[in-house]
């Protein structure tokens, strides 16, 4: 363990160095959801709506995109292959990537959910903490699902292009644009087993109910799961270099 947040202090270390990076992950999902209160800002109730759904999607997609292009560089430039010649292991590995992104990840939910709430004007009945909480859970399954996706990407490009299918079908069955309970009966299943949904039902949940706590919890366990499926889903398929 003692190596993994070796490991994390090291990763975050480059974080620092990168203005850009940090800007997109906490920057950009503020102006997102600026702009979807601006355009609702007459519609309060809409925002509403769609404010929640948003809070757990974009720190999932912004954790994927960084965290599989940071790890695609790691193996181009050989970095990945000295490191793992040391004691560390792809485990270690792993989990030091999860938990340096996990203190980033806590940053961007702090960030944005009282972005959402006391400057967008948000509502939400649940409680505040309950939703950084579950952004905070959402931006790590991103972090695992990147770290999965760069096993089987051999350039930046191509890391990109995993987005579609692995972000995208989330996106559009998560419940953002139709509740999920409405969908044809496939896509319905299919939802049940995409991880974006119980982010987006956990988010939907605070911000409609009072007495939720026990849903929220239960799709804070399915996530979790799917965070800890997908980081040894990342390490077995991890490679020391792209070739």
């Amino acid at each position: 363990m003692r190596l993994a947040f070796v490991s994390a202090g090291r990763i975050l270390r480059q974080l620092r160095n990168d203005p850009r990076t940090i800007g997109l992950m906490l920057v950009v999902p503020l102006v997102l959801i600026g702009l979807m209160a601006w355009i609702y800002h007459e519609q309060p109730v809409i925002f509403d709506h769609v404010g929640p759904a948003l809070l757990g999607v974009f720190p999932l997609t912004v954790m994927f995109i960084v965290t599989s292009i940071t790890t695609l560089r790691e193996r181009q430039s050989g970095t990945l292959e000295r490191l793992l010649t040391t004691p560390l292991s792809k485990g270690a590995f792993m989990s030091g990537y999860a938990l340096a992104f996990g203190v980033v990840a806590l940053v961007q939910a702090l960030l944005a959910s009282a972005w959402s709430v006391w400057v967008c004007g948000m509502s939400i009945r649940g409680a505040w903490w309950q939703l950084v909480i579950v952004a905070v859970v959402d931006a790590v399954l991103g972090t695992s699902l990147g770290l999965l996706a760069s096993g089987f990407a051999r350039s930046e490009f191509q890391a990109v292009q995993f987005m579609p299918a692995f972000i995208l079908p989330q996106f559009l069955l998560c419940g953002l644009f139709v509740s999920r309970d409405a969908l044809p009966t496939g896509l319905k299943q299919l939802s049940d087993v995409l991880p974006l949904s119980y982010a987006v039902d956990a988010m939907n949940t605070l911000a409609t109910r009072v007495d939720g706590g026990s849903d929220v919890a239960r799709d804070l366990g399915i996530l979790i799961g799917f965070s800890v499926l997908a980081l040894v889903g990342g390490a077995l398929t991890l490679r020391r270099r792209t070739v």
